[in-house]
């Protein structure tokens, strides 16, 4: 089995390094999406870090219980679940939107495990920004996209539930086993549908260099660099680190999208990054490796 070898560089910049891959690698998905769809695109994204993993990992399948495939199967159903809804937004929200949206999952959760006081101030806070973003009080409701928050908001609730199962799976699962693993489990599902949707548009050369470049970007490169940075990063500050993620979405979709926020929609993300970042500190439990592995 390939071992990694310790970090070269430093691990804050590792780290840095992951969140732009994977923001950027969702800014290039949005680009993939009119081309072969939700489905389509999750197949070739998972697929494609599929074949990358299977080649760097080469996960041992045998000498587990059934207690643990349930574990891995359930993590792959979560990654699935994630990807999907998190895609699906894409077609109906900006990037930095939705990646904001997406963030009160995770953000939820460590308050939940924390159950600190100054942490449910956080989460108010953290709720007003998403009133801001979402643009809910100021636009008439006939044009407030409520699918897209919804799919957003269930792409965030299935990120919490990956966050929880990726615990899980790492303590039953070596290395990048469990992560592989849940991919192939993911794969598997999500297969018939890209391909029933997509068809032969799946193997075009721009949708397969497309998804080559989302799968190494959204999954393969982040995942590395954050396990790589976790030897010698302390988790509160890996957790502050990934707290940047929706303003890193929002420059992403500027740069390669061409989208803009107007002011109280940056307003409401700097609220949900001060939200994450102050939780992070209080010294939540939500910063496993394999968290963030997945994202965007």
């Amino acid at each position: 089995m390939t071992r990694l070898s310790r970090p070269s560089g430093s691990p804050v910049l590792l780290v840095l390094f992951a969140v732009l891959s994977v923001q950027f690698g969702g800014a290039l998905a949005v680009t993939l999406l009119p081309i072969v769809g939700v489905s389509g695109s999750v197949t070739l994204r998972l697929l494609l870090a599929v074949i990358v993993l299977l080649a760097i990992a080469r996960p041992r399948v045998r000498g587990y219980s059934r207690s643990d495939w349930l574990t891995v199967v359930a993590f792959g159903l979560a990654l699935v679940g994630m990807n999907t809804a998190f895609y699906a937004s894409l077609t109906r929200l900006h990037i930095g939107v939705a990646v904001t949206v997406e963030f009160i999952g995770p953000l939820l959760l460590a308050a939940c495990l924390s159950r600190r006081r100054r942490d449910g101030v956080a989460v108010l806070a953290a709720a007003i920004g998403v009133v801001l973003i979402s643009q809910v009080a100021t636009t008439d409701w006939a044009h407030v996209d409520f699918l897209g928050l919804g799919l957003a908001l269930l792409a965030g609730a299935a990120w919490a539930a990956y966050i929880l199962l990726s615990a899980r799976t790492g303590a039953r699962f070596p290395r990048l086993d469990g992560l592989t693993l849940a991919m192939v489990v993911a794969s598997a599902v999500i297969a018939p549908f890209g391909i029933l949707t997509a068809g032969a548009a799946l193997v075009s050369t721009e949708a397969l260099s497309r998804g080559l470049g989302i799968a190494l970007l959204s999954s393969v490169l982040p995942y590395s660099l954050e396990l790589l940075a976790l030897r010698s990063l302390d988790a509160h500050v890996f957790g502050i680190l990934l707290s940047l993620e929706p303003a890193v979405a929002a420059l992403a979709g500027y740069l390669v999208l061409g989208q803009h926020l107007v002011m109280p929609q940056l307003v409401g993300m700097a609220l949900v990054v001060f939200a994450s970042t102050a939780i992070t500190r209080s010294g939540s439990p939500t910063s496993e490796p394999e968290a963030a592995a997945e994202v965007g």
